[in-house]
């Protein structure tokens, strides 16, 4: 069983108890250090309409997503999805394409022949830490919210559930 999960975009949280966290999250583009995008400091939606994209299920239905790429979505070369990051790297590493993700998900730093580029204009995504309404929890699940809410929501350090 699972006592928490993060859920990242806009997210139906009616089903759940829910903590929106304070801090967002970057969209940008994982490609190559040797790509010629990866020369530029941002990467804006017409620097990717010709290049083969590599993008999440979750993402290819976000209207976020398809609004700040300014074009049909079919018109942009998709080359696959992915369902896990840490794959699709892999695939970028090989040269098959460029990765549209959520910011340090994957090491781009040192010795990596992979960098991150935001997005621009920024474009970012909410974070709510969700749980089971009635949720029984153990006595570290129990810790473990009482820190979230004390960190996130110090005007609710004495909540029950």
């Amino acid at each position: 069983m699972i006592d928490f999960g993060l859920l990242v975009g806009p997210v139906d949280v009616s089903k759940y108890n829910y903590l929106r966290l304070p801090i967002r999250d970057t969209w940008g583009v994982l490609m190559r250090k040797d790509s010629s995008l990866a020369q530029q400091n941002v990467v804006r939606a017409e620097d990717l309409w010709d290049k083969p994209l590599i993008i999440s299920h979750q993402t290819s239905i976000s209207n976020d997503m398809m609004s700040w790429l300014k074009t049909d979505v079919k018109k942009l070369n998709i080359a696959m999805t992915y369902d896990l990051i840490y794959n699709a790297s892999h695939f970028v590493k090989k040269g098959i394409g460029y990765v549209i993700t959520l910011d340090k998900l994957i090491n781009t730093t040192g010795e990596s022949e992979l960098c991150f580029r935001p997005l621009y204009p920024a474009l970012e995504a909410d974070l709510c830490m969700v749980w089971k309404k009635y949720q029984v929890f153990s006595k570290a699940s129990k810790a473990f919210l009482h820190q979230l809410r004390s960190t996130w929501e110090p005007d609710n350090v004495g909540f029950s559930e």
